[in-house]
């Protein structure tokens, strides 16, 4: 079995439920849910002109090798709505694949980890929630050392009584 960390976040519609679609969606086509963190509001990183993002972290249980994985997740954007026409434009779903076990994966459509976790707090904030003593592959520092280091310093702030 392998153990993967999933970002979903959106900044269009109905926020909420499109992360709530997704993990759904995760659940059901790629594995069992096993954590989820509190769902989290913050600016837009990147392109900033934009509406606030809703960004939760997943950790899945799955049979599946990472580029079945990938296809997957890019499948459920799909079935989500999501337009790829800008580069980090809004969108009402994305999904990345954060960590796939300890490995590390380079190749054309994917690297893992995710080469930016340890510059967005948007990403270290939920993962810190449910995995703060997880050692990065490559860097070797946990997520919890990672945050404390983190240079970003946009706002990422709880959503209070919000189930994700």
């Amino acid at each position: 079995m392998n153990n993967i960390f999933l970002l979903t976040g959106g900044n269009i519609g109905d926020r909420l439920k499109y992360l709530h679609h997704a993990w759904e969606m995760v659940e059901k086509q790629v594995g069992p849910v096993l954590k989820k963190s509190s769902v989290y509001e913050t600016s837009a990183w990147g392109v900033t002109d934009q509406s606030p993002f809703l960004n939760q972290v997943l950790l899945v249980e799955t049979k599946l090798p990472a580029a079945i994985i990938l296809e997957t997740i890019l499948n459920i954007e799909q079935a989500l709505g999501r337009k790829r026409t800008e580069k980090m434009g809004p969108r009402t779903i994305d999904i990345d694949m954060l960590f796939f076990n300890n490995e590390t994966i380079s190749s054309p459509n994917l690297t893992v980890p995710h080469p930016q976790i340890q510059n967005r707090r948007f990403v270290l904030t939920p993962l810190y929630e449910i995995a703060p003593g997880f050692i990065h592959p490559v860097l070797q520092k946990t997520i919890g050392e990672l945050l404390e280091i983190c240079p970003d310093r946009l706002e990422v702030k709880l959503l209070p009584m919000m189930e994700g």
